[in-house]
């Protein structure tokens, strides 16, 4: 479980691994969120996007989801990662409402609490989910992707 998240927008996948060392800093928008596994987060969204059901997906079914992010920058002895969140993901964020926002939200924070317990996030994480969809407009309208910067 990373310590620190952060998902952001980069140009493309070179600016993104620019940022490993020091994370995106404040020249690149990004949004913030602690004690999540970022991997885990972005295929839980794209396989409620991609496939929404009405009854919350098994951990089976969820670590057996493809494709999962790609890594732009592998994780080395100091934990940091950078992904990038499949093309796919970001077109489903940017089109989907506020209330299929609201329901991927509800069922993230159940599938948390349910694996963590009171050790989950203490983050909003509908406001998280919302501000990583405006990200996801952005990229879209605008190009470039996005990736997430974890440590």
């Amino acid at each position: 479980m990373a310590h620190t998240v952060l998902f952001f927008l980069a140009d493309d996948d070179e600016a993104a691994a620019a940022t490993r060392l020091r994370g995106p800093g404040a020249a690149l928008e990004s949004v913030s969120c602690q004690f999540i596994d970022p991997d885990t987060a972005i295929a839980e969204w794209d396989m409620y996007l991609e496939e929404p059901s009405a009854e919350a997906s098994s951990s089976e079914r969820l670590y057996a989801w493809r494709p999962w992010p790609e890594w732009v920058t592998p994780p080395l002895n100091d934990g940091i990662e950078v992904l990038a969140l499949p093309k796919r993901l970001i077109r489903a964020l940017a089109n989907a409402s506020r209330a299929e926002l609201e329901e991927l939200a509800g069922r993230w924070t159940a599938r948390l609490r349910s694996e963590d317990g009171d050790e989950m996030t203490d983050d909003d994480l509908l406001a998280v989910l919302q501000h990583v969809a405006r990200l996801a407009q952005s990229a879209v309208h605008h190009g470039g992707g996005l990736y997430s910067w974890s440590l």
